[in-house]
């Protein structure tokens, strides 16, 4: 904690605990700010392969996210998804 008192005036943000932990802040921050409106009543595709590793929390509060206006999310790459749900 005496750390992040002389930190928070020159960081964006200061967190306590692992890069796991920031991570999933971060994403969470991302996630809470997404609109997704647009989204709406339409089939869904979360990509599944990336060049930076995603907190699995992250892909459950998207999922929880876009599950009560997606009419169907699939997760994977266009060619071979994995159905999660169907409205």
């Amino acid at each position: 904690m005496l750390v992040s008192t002389k930190l928070i005036p020159h960081a964006k943000k200061t967190v306590i605990g692992s890069q796991q932990t920031l991570e999933t802040i971060l994403f969470t921050e991302v996630l809470n700010t997404l609109d997704v409106s647009q989204y709406q009543d339409s089939p869904i595709i979360i990509k599944g392969c990336a060049n930076k590793p995603i907190p699995a929390a992250a892909y459950g509060m998207l999922i929880s996210k876009l599950q009560p206006i997606a009419k169907s999310i699939m997760y994977g790459e266009a060619c071979s998804f994995v159905p999660l749900y169907k409205n």
